[in-house]
């Protein structure tokens, strides 16, 4: 009888485990994909950029990167990969506008949107496990999640960066971040489009949480 309890009980015991850890763990392929978008958001952000305005912050493709990130990787992955593109960069690498890196750029007006995008993809990530539970309008909820992502986190600290590094008064400050949102409108809805392209071929990419077209 004793051998008969010992061979039931084991699996038992086991099997709640393997399940928790593998639920909570990342494999290679997670670091790979938070290193890929990581490398994504430097190539988008190194491509010329337009100066705007008076204290010329330019117009990147950066936001696009930060956005895919979110909505491709979810709210985890999307962050970490976001927060090793700022590493990369704080450290000095030049993956920022312009070529540039260093903890300096936290001096420029340009701040509050760089310390701004984890915030971004965090937020876009956690919509867009809720919206790629629908099988409809994805494409347009998308878009509302990295709009909305974009008008909570990376705008307002943006407007805040100009207000304490460039001694921007908030009216001025805000007339200056207005320059932005039509690119960003753009922007966000080609990242829409991107994702919902990339959650059709890979539907399990959210951890199974993306239902299959």
């Amino acid at each position: 009888m004793q051998p008969a309890e010992k061979i039931t009980a084991d699996p038992v015991r086991s099997r709640p485990s393997s399940g928790r850890l593998s639920g909570r763990r990342w494999d290679a392929t997670d670091l790979s994909l938070v290193a890929v978008f990581a490398a994504l958001i430097a190539a988008l952000a190194i491509l010329p950029g337009i100066p705007m305005g008076p204290l010329g912050v330019p117009i990147t493709l950066q936001t696009l990167g930060v956005m895919l990130a979110g909505i491709v990787l979810g709210p985890a992955r999307g962050t970490a990969a976001v927060l090793l593109y700022l590493v990369a960069g704080l450290i000095g690498l030049p993956v920022f506008s312009g070529f540039s890196g260093g903890f300096g750029v936290l001096a420029g007006p340009s701040a509050g949107y760089l310390v701004a995008f984890p915030l971004a993809a965090l937020v876009a990530g956690l919509l867009a496990v809720v919206v790629l539970r629908r099988q409809r309008f994805r494409v347009p909820l998308l878009f509302l999640a990295c709009l909305s992502a974009s008008l909570v986190t990376i705008h307002p600290l943006g407007i805040a960066g100009l207000m304490v590094n460039a001694g921007l008064p908030l009216p001025e400050a805000v007339a200056v971040d207005a320059v932005y949102l039509p690119g960003d409108v753009l922007k966000n809805l080609l990242a829409a489009v991107i994702a919902v392209s990339v959650h059709r071929a890979f539907p399990r990419l959210l951890a199974g949480r993306a239902a299959r077209d």
